[in-house]
This record gives C-alpha cells, structure tokens and sequence, in this order.
C-alpha cells in the first residue's frame, strides 16, 4: 500500500525558513515524478514545484520561484522542500504527491498525480 507522509511543518516568522520533508512507503521515489501543493484556506490547491524522476529537471510556481527548493534527499525514499524568505502567503497545508510519468512544465497540475499525504499544516506569521 502506497503511503505518503509529510512532516516538518510550523509557525514561523517572516523571512524565516523551513524544510519540508516527504517520506514514502509501499514504493520506491526514484520511479516516479514528485509534485509538492498548497492550499490556503478559501482559496483553491495550487501547484508550488515539482521534481522529475533522477532529480533531472524541477519547476517552482512563480509565486515561490527563488525562495523554495525541492530535491530528493540521501535518506532512501524521502524528498524535501526547503523554503527560504517566508511570507504569510505561503501559509498554507502543504502536500506531496506522486506521478508515474513525467509532464514537463505541466508537472504542476494537481490532476496528474495519483497519490497524495495527508498534508502538514505551515503558518507564517509574527
């Protein structure tokens, strides 16, 4: 059984970062696309980076570009995104999610994705 889980999520000042982590079980990372998703209260998901099978190619939303950094970690099975200069409109629920194949520059679109986690919640605020 495929599971995703997401960790690493706070209250936070802005300007301040995080490192968001996603460990996965019941498959292997290496295979699949990694998509990572906000979504803020009333407002719809929207797509924040997105990392292709071997680490080979990765997208941000303009919204995040130069401050969020995905990779897949050296620990097995697990990807991060780390987020640097925060503001309070990234508070948001922050998910992973996984892509059996790879979409290019539509790899921010949610409805590609077949499994999600459950979500870790991060505020931004003074």
């Amino acid at each position: 059984q495929v599971q995703l889980v997401e960790s690493g999520g706070d209250l936070v000042q802005p300007g301040g970062s995080l490192r968001l982590s996603c460990a996965a079980s019941g498959l292997s990372l290496d295979y699949y696309a990694i998509g990572w998703f906000r979504q803020a209260p009333g407002k719809e998901r929207e797509g924040v980076s997105c990392i292709g099978v071997r680490n080979t190619t990765t997208y941000y939303a303009d919204s995040v570009k130069g401050r969020f950094t995905a990779s897949r970690g050296n620990v097995k099975n697990t990807v991060y995104l780390q987020m640097n200069s925060l503001k309070p409109e990234d508070t948001a629920v922050y998910y992973c999610a996984i892509a059996r194949f790879w979409y290019g520059s539509r790899c921010l679109e949610g409805t590609l994705y077949q499994s999600w986690g459950q979500g870790t919640q991060v505020t931004v605020s003074s």
